[in-house]
């Protein structure tokens, strides 16, 4: 019995942790975290210095006029017309955010809180619709309010999501009613 008792007495238990090592992945880990989250800030400020050659944001007028709708909700992004991936960072279009849309004879005045506001004039607005998404949000078929409007030379797709998802359907009538209003007028 005294062999065994002596292969019993040999024997090691392993260490438990081994803290050299562990720390060594975890500093690993953070320096790969950090790395990831640098490559994706220097791809969006890129993508802002590609986006360069639109202009500045237009400001609200001083007197709008008779405000026809109103809304509180979300602005999800603006994105290039008919593609709904590719988003515009220019300018804190990017940038989401709660909004408060406000339509009026002179055009859509979208005030952002914490993040810069624009006004676009009824002579830029092109086309309102329900959609399902745009860049960084998917919803539900008709769960977003897609307004196209032209700035500069390009078209581009602003999202917004109201608090009360029953008025998306009266601001697509009454916008697109607006727009081909103008368009009317603008034939003569």
């Amino acid at each position: 019995m005294t062999p065994l008792i002596s292969i019993a007495a040999a024997q090691k238990s392993a260490e438990v942790t081994d803290w050299p090592a562990r720390i060594g992945w975890l500093v690993g880990l953070a320096l790969f975290i950090a790395l990831v989250y640098w490559l994706m800030r220097e791809g969006w400020k890129w993508r802002g210095t590609l986006q360069g050659d639109l202009p500045e944001l237009p400001a609200a007028p001083e007197d709008a006029g008779p405000v026809k709708l109103s809304m509180s909700g979300r602005y999800h992004g603006s994105t290039t017309a008919g593609q709904w991936l590719d988003r515009i960072v220019a300018h804190g279009l990017g940038t989401r955010s709660r909004a408060e849309l406000t339509l009026t004879d002179a055009g859509l005045d979208v005030v952002r809180p914490g993040a810069n506001d624009f006004f676009v004039p009824a002579a830029q607005l092109r086309e309102a619709r329900l959609d399902k998404g745009i860049a960084g949000k998917v919803l539900t078929e008709g769960g977003l309010l897609v307004v196209t409007w032209a700035h500069g030379d390009r078209l581009l797709d602003s999202g917004f999501r109201s608090d009360r998802a029953a008025e998306h359907n009266e601001w697509v009538d009454t916008l697109n009613g607006m727009i081909n209003k103008t368009e009317t007028e603008g034939a003569r």
